[in-house]
């Protein structure tokens, strides 16, 4: 005989995931209520809290569930279109916030900002991805893009156009990120050598690169903080 659900409603009003979020805080919630309130209805057999423990079983963390193709998310039973484009939107928005605060703020001097922005940008990527931050005479954001991508284990990268697109955004600095898919952060000599080549290239036209940010899987590498810039 299958376990009766047990209603959100029916819990005691402390242990209900949005009442706990509004009274303690959203730090206080584990992954799964979080995902409950994201998801806010179960499906038949399970509340929205044990859909989403159940969720974060089969794709193994919130991570495994942000990174799911359209497809893999929706062929799971009481996901769909709709849930998946909700989770598109946030991923987005919070990809946006942290990129305002970046255009309001010195990125130079707010590294763990510069850090979580190229992480939630470059990290699940399973393509090596070359990205450009290019910032003004004061160190804030003016924009960013990718602008190389490649196979696993390499990008074509071409200092010409990295010079070409910092003076069509008139970037006063750049900083450079781009990631290693197979996790580790720890750049390779390759990696130095572009950066010095693309470095000398924008010299000649009096724009600046600040750091350049290697992306590993829970791991960042600043060549500034090596002493490589």
């Amino acid at each position: 005989m299958n376990k009766p659900t047990i209603n959100i409603k029916d819990l005691p009003y402390e242990s209900r995931p949005r009442e706990k979020l509004l009274s303690r805080g959203p730090q206080a919630l584990s992954d799964a209520e979080l995902l409950a309130i994201f998801f806010r209805v179960g499906v038949k057999g399970m509340n929205a809290i044990e859909l989403a423990d159940s969720v974060l079983t089969t794709f193994g963390s919130l991570r495994g569930l942000f990174a799911a193709t359209q497809s893999q998310f929706c062929s799971y039973k009481g996901l769909g279109e709709a849930k998946y484009a909700q989770l598109q939107a946030v991923l987005e928005m919070t990809q946006r916030y942290l990129a305002e605060t970046l255009r309001k703020g010195d990125a130079l001097n707010c590294p763990d900002d510069t850090k979580r922005l190229l992480t939630s940008l470059l990290r699940d990527r399973d393509r090596e991805a070359f990205l450009v931050l290019y910032l003004d005479n004061q160190n804030q954001m003016i924009a960013h893009e990718v602008l190389f991508e490649g196979t696993i284990g390499a990008a074509s990268i071409y200092p010409r156009e990295v010079v070409k697109k910092s003076l069509e955004n008139n970037a006063a600095a750049l900083i450079l990120a781009h990631n290693h898919p197979s996790g580790l952060a720890e750049p390779s000599q390759a990696d130095r050598r572009i950066t010095r080549r693309i470095a000398d290239a924008l010299s000649l036209v009096d724009i600046r690169v600040l750091d350049h940010f290697v992306i590993g899987d829970g791991e960042i590498v600043s060549f500034a903080e090596r002493g490589w810039i």
